[in-house]
């Protein structure tokens, strides 16, 4: 049962009126009225004069080398948190593209995703990075690029096998999710486009086969942008069930450019600055549900299920995650310059729109942002997924506190990660614990959409450098300094990041896609001694054998955490879906209880730490 706090009432109220709260609501980093609205000729409000949403101008944030703080603030020395391992590891050979460099439409700036995966089933994360396209390769005069498919040498190298593995995709890509769709063990992947969708089924043998088509989830429409995609049983049926976010129905044939005659100029700026244009002023793609039918097709049940997103927003980042801890996959879709969807799963193949009144559709000031990226996790250890939403530059990081019942509460600005994040334009996101201290730590990928950054004084540029944040005791998280040298001093057009184990030491390494130029790899070195131990979960025979949607309770050093396996989220993109716990100081663990999709809940024993784990269900007791 959904209980209505005070806020949420409040919020239920606002639902009726998205566009009046939007406009006058005011708070951290929000344009009081006056400068934010304009009146019409009959008087009624005008959205703001800008693509995409964001808060006020901030005051430009400079270091002592005079660079926007988003391409420096570099120090000395520091904790060596993450070292660029792009080049030594052979990802350095494989290039994005997409469009062109003067990014002119705003489908060439919005980038794609990465997914960390084990297609082979040896025991190690490879890599799948999403491509772009060009024009140009639309009509044939030149080759299109391909996506790359990073196979794990074991020995710290990856070799790019996607034409081998048949899964360079050749179209104009944007989101990947990782999912075992017809139960067989092996991980396939749905990739989303501008136009047909693919769905890569795993033949077992290092190679893949598109069977989008057989399967009826292409969605064939040269106009129609996918972006977002997630795995999960929605309907407990020990199925994998798909969802898409839709992001633009973008006719190729009719894209707005700034200063065109038809085009709604008062989206084609931003700052008084010709921009690409967009989203607002556009026509939004829905949203789609498939039903999973256990005989490698799916039934579209958006309308049926309740979440087809009939206003037409413009969906990014998606994700199924149990928010309210009764068993069921919620849904939670981030919306660019729109409200946020959050759907709580109601057991009956229906979802409730619970967006306002749960607080997740706007920010604390009561504003849509341009969500870009979600991240879910229990940061404060309490058993509860809190969810952090990347958004736009002028305009800080919502973390949205889980209060219980799914109730969220932006608090951003009260355990610092409000002003320090205004400047930046952030994307892929995730809450892992990167010095195994046992609290979840924060990183995010980030870069502009608007290469006129770098030619105006907004105290902002086009390529920035990650941000990591530490978590201190599920407080307040403090800025990781970037140490010149440092994979955190990367100054690069960051898009969809993903998290992992990529060398299989217990350290959770990323990859970020970045826009028109190669992957950019994170390794882990930071220097402790804290333990750790990873769980590979496994369905039963009749429960899903990924196992997503599972939770994972871990008690050690005193304290208990949560893991959830979970397809998509971040900025297009798929995590490392083994559940990874540091455990400090602790030399073993007290306890495990796994929740299985299935309903199960059993207890298991470790041999040991700092291992990887496999746990079955059904093997525990």
């Amino acid at each position: 049962m959904f209980t209505v706090t005070k806020k949420a009432a409040v919020w239920a109220v606002f639902a009726f009126f998205p566009v009046l709260v939007s406009a006058q609501a005011a708070g951290p980093g929000t344009l009081p009225p006056e400068q934010q609205t304009n009146k019409n000729a009959e008087g009624a409000q005008a959205p703001a004069k800008s693509g995409q949403e964001s808060g006020s101008p901030h005051p430009i944030q400079l270091d002592a080398q005079h660079r926007p703080i988003t391409a420096g603030g570099f120090v000395k020395s520091g904790p060596m948190v993450f070292e660029d391992a792009s080049e030594k590891a052979g990802l350095a050979k494989w290039t994005h593209k997409m469009g062109t460099p003067a990014k002119d439409y705003i489908v060439e700036a919005k980038g794609s995703g990465v997914a960390l995966l084990d297609y082979d089933n040896d025991g190690w994360m490879d890599i799948y990075v999403v491509n772009g396209s060009t024009f140009k390769a639309l009509d044939g005069k030149e080759a299109p690029p391909h996506a790359a498919l990073f196979h794990n040498n074991h020995d710290g190298t990856f070799t790019d096998v996607a034409a081998k593995a048949g899964v360079t995709n050749e179209r104009w890509g944007f989101g990947v999710a990782v999912g075992d769709y017809d139960n067989d063990g092996w991980p396939d992947l749905y990739v989303s486009n501008w136009g047909k969708n693919r769905l890569y089924h795993n033949n077992h043998d290092g190679t893949f086969t598109d069977m989008a088509d057989k399967a009826g989830v292409g969605l064939d429409d040269p106009a129609a942008w996918h972006t977002g995609v997630t795995w999960g049983d929605y309907d407990g049926d020990g199925r994998l069930d798909l969802f898409v976010a839709g992001y633009l129905h973008y006719d190729r044939h009719n894209m707005p450019t700034a200063g065109d005659a038809d085009a709604p100029n008062a989206f084609c700026t931003f700052r008084g600055e010709k921009v690409s244009c967009g989203p607002r002023g556009l026509k939004g793609e829905g949203d789609h549900l498939f039903h999973n039918n256990g005989d490698g097709t799916f039934t579209d049940v958006s309308d049926k299920a309740g979440v087809a997103d009939k206003p037409g927003y413009y969906g990014l980042g998606a994700v199924f995650v149990d928010i309210n801890n009764d068993g069921k996959p919620d849904l939670l879709v981030g919306n660019d310059s729109t409200p946020n969807y959050l759907y709580l799963n109601k057991g009956n193949g229906t979802f409730e729109d619970v967006s306002y009144a749960s607080g997740f559709a706007l920010n604390e000031a009561g504003r849509e942002t341009a969500s870009m990226g979600i991240a879910v996790g229990d940061y404060e250890n309490t058993g509860m997924l809190d969810v952090f939403d990347t958004t736009f530059s002028d305009d800080y990081k919502p973390l949205y506190h889980n209060e219980g019942d799914a109730n969220l509460t932006d608090i951003s600005y009260h355990v610092g990660l409000g002003e320090g994040t205004v400047p930046f334009l952030s994307w892929g996101d995730a809450f892992f614990d990167y010095d195994n201290d046992g609290w979840k730590d924060l990183l995010m990928s980030d870069g502009h959409v608007y290469p006129q950054a770098d030619k105006y004084a907004w105290g902002t540029t086009w390529a920035q450098r990650p941000m990591l944040f530490h978590n201190i005791g599920g407080k307040k998280f403090d800025t990781v300094p970037a140490v010149e040298g440092s994979g955190l001093a990367d100054v690069i057009a960051g898009r969809g990041m993903a998290v992992g184990d990529l060398f299989n030491d217990g350290k959770i390494d990323a990859v970020i896609n970045v826009m028109d130029a190669h992957p950019v790899l994170l390794r882990n070195v930071e220097s402790n001694t804290n333990h750790w131990i990873e769980l590979k979960l496994v369905g039963g025979q009749k429960s899903l054998r990924e196992a997503v949607g599972a939770t994972v309770y871990l008690t050690a050093n005193g304290m208990k955490q949560r893991g959830d396996v979970i397809s998509g989220g971040s900025y297009l993109s798929n995590n490392d879906p083994r559940v990874h716990f540091g455990i400090g100081s602790a030399s073993g663990v007290e306890a495990i209880e796994v929740h299985w999709p299935s309903g199960k809940v059993e207890q298991f024993t470790v041999p040991g730490v700092d291992r990887i784990v496999t746990l079955t269900e059904g093997s525990g007791k």
